[in-house]
């Protein structure tokens, strides 16, 4: 059993075991020692501490695992030990110094503050691209121009968004070169040997620098202003995305629990699911697949606010948002295939028919009217189009659907007939034909009286596939039709009648059918010309025919008065008036 020590390294927190803490002091001591004498030590130090930081908070999957001899060991391969790079460099001072190894490691971009005019980011994307600044700046320049200086907001937000390498450590990704002992304390010398030189030649850089350093100082402050109100901005966002991501969390959790999972609260209109699903799908499995593909990026807005607003806030680890990235992908392709399958479910319409004689007593005058149910009267709000849940005699849920449509032709026979056609949707022409043959629907005759049911119910178990009900009524000659007002609102578009009416309007008159499908009307008031308008009173006149147009018209006091007819347009207007 190992003890395990806390300590803080570069201000940062970790759990380490005894004998691994062991190992890591006698390292960094070692380290110590070899730059005692060395120019930058303190920087160097600090900046290899931070790395070994970087690379154990890398290897952490949570914020109470702890670092054990392997971490530890694997961390010194990649720094290199100090016997690595200890060599007597004075030795050397005159032999040119070999070239580096180009290294496969990734560069990061960051802002080059140590080669800035204005904020490092065209010296930063040099470093990141592998090319010279200058003619990064020099694009920006002929990209602001031809912009109009729409680049110049580009630019600021580049500053913004790209961190500025501070540390030695990062000034080393931003080159891509490795993190490693001999890379810190190379670059550190390089800084400080920079320093040097240019104290020496203060006397001589001092007028050349001194409209350069006027003018960062200028955009170092304009720099402050900006980040300033940019953190400010971006609490404002993080709080509303914390908001958002928080309410709509709890929101679809209380939902899911409630309504889907455990169905604790019943809510009218859930009940759709039930007539529409094709799947046989539970509908607690579709809330929490529902909840997922919703949820998971609501969670990942919510921590983005966190992020935002709390500093140094931990990471949920690579694996969490990977297993979460994978869930959601899942939610969203499951959910996709239901939906497929639905959809498939209303590809095919079938349809039965049926034909049979109308044994009507008197052909002279056939009366057509519809008969309603009580079941309108059962009320619960649950519909989808024109289907309606009801409930019969014996209490049993059905579904119940006005979509009833009839149409009047000819037949040359001597006796009526009627024909009922029964169509349903299916996921195949079978299955669809397969619903439709469980479609319910009546009708009556009364003497001369053709009583059609204006709705049509069937089992809910069938469930909501656009059932629909169309009748075709096929009338000897010379028959006369009255129409009930119910009867004529379900008539259908087949229906060719001799007069222009609406639907409703058809039921106060009489119409024949005679040698052909179209129906005349009998007792229907003459119009003068079914192709004229005309309107006349005391202030003029409206006429359209055949011969044309002729307006005339005024107003009462007759200051103004317009007058359009073949001759043309006249205005006449009072200037009194």
């Amino acid at each position: 059993m190992n003890k395990t020590v806390n300590i803080n390294l570069a201000n940062t927190f970790f759990h380490i075991d005894e004998e691994a803490y062991a190992k890591l002091r006698r390292y960094l001591e070692s380290i110590k020692r070899s730059f005692a004498n060395t120019k930058g030590s303190d920087e160097i130090l600090m900046d290899i501490e931070a790395r070994v930081a970087e690379l154990f908070q890398e290897k952490m999957e949570n914020d109470r695992q702890v670092i054990t001899q392997k971490e530890v060991d694997e961390v010194i391969t990649i720094m290199g030990q100090p016997e690595d790079y200890m060599v007597d460099e004075d030795i050397f001072e005159d032999e040119p110094r070999s070239k580096s190894t180009a290294s496969s490691r990734v560069k990061k971009l960051y802002r080059d503050i140590n080669q800035k005019y204005i904020a490092g980011v065209s010296s930063g994307l040099g470093h990141y691209f592998g090319i010279d600044p200058l003619w990064i700046r020099l694009l920006w320049i002929v990209l602001t121009l031809g912009s109009g200086g729409g680049f110049i907001f580009i630019y600021i937000l580049l500053w913004i968004l790209i961190p500025e390498a501070t540390t030695t450590a990062q000034k080393l990704d931003m080159r891509g070169e490795e993190v490693n002992i001999s890379n810190i304390e190379r670059k550190v010398k390089e800084g400080i040997d920079d320093v040097t030189e240019r104290v020496k030649n203060a006397d001589y850089d001092a007028m050349g620098n001194k409209v350069k350093d006027s003018g960062k100082s200028f955009f170092d402050a304009l720099g402050d202003i900006i980040m300033f109100l940019f953190k400010v901005f971006g609490k404002f966002i993080g709080v509303l995305l914390i908001i958002i991501g928080a309410s709509t969390l709890i929101g679809l959790f209380i939902g899911m629990f409630t309504v889907g999972v455990l169905d604790v609260v019943h809510l009218p209109g859930f009940d759709i699911y039930e007539l529409v699903d094709n799947t046989g799908i539970p509908i607690w499995l579709v809330s929490l697949l529902g909840f997922f593909a919703v949820g998971i990026p609501f969670f990942f807005l919510l921590y983005l606010g966190l992020k935002i607003v709390v500093n140094n806030l931990k990471s949920i680890g690579l694996i969490a948002k990977l297993s979460l990235l994978g869930l959601w992908l899942i939610s969203i392709i499951t959910l996709t295939v239901f939906g497929v399958r639905n959809g498939i479910a209303h590809s095919s319409t079938g349809s039965v028919s049926t034909k049979e004689v109308l044994y009507v007593q008197k052909m002279d005058t056939i009366q057509i009217s519809t008969a309603s149910t009580e079941l309108y009267d059962n009320q619960e709000n649950i519909h989808i189009g024109r289907l309606k849940v009801r409930y019969d005699e014996d209490g049993n849920r059905l579904l119940l659907s006005d979509d009833v449509r009839f149409n009047i032709k000819r037949t040359k026979d001597s006796v009526a007939s009627i024909k009922i056609r029964k169509d349903a949707d299916g996921s195949t022409y079978e299955n669809a034909r397969e619903r439709a043959r469980k479609i319910e629907y009546a009708y009556a005759i009364e003497e001369n009286n053709i009583i059609l049911n204006d709705f049509l119910t069937t089992a809910i178990s069938n469930k909501a596939m656009d059932q629909q009900i169309h009748i075709t009524l096929y009338i000897p000659e010379n028959t006369v039709i009255k129409f009930s007002e119910d009867a004529s609102r379900h008539l259908g578009w087949g229906t060719d009648f001799d007069r222009d009416f609406f639907r409703n309007e058809r039921a106060d008159y009489l119409w024949k059918i005679e040698d052909s499908d179209e129906l005349k009307c009998l007792d229907c008031p003459e119009e003068d010309d079914e192709d004229s308008f005309n309107s006349d009173d005391d202030e003029g006149h409206l006429i359209i025919n055949e011969d044309g147009v002729d307006i005339d018209l005024q107003n009462e006091d007759g200051s103004f008065k317009v007058k359009i007819n073949e001759d043309g347009v006249k205005v006449k207007a009072d200037d009194n008036n």
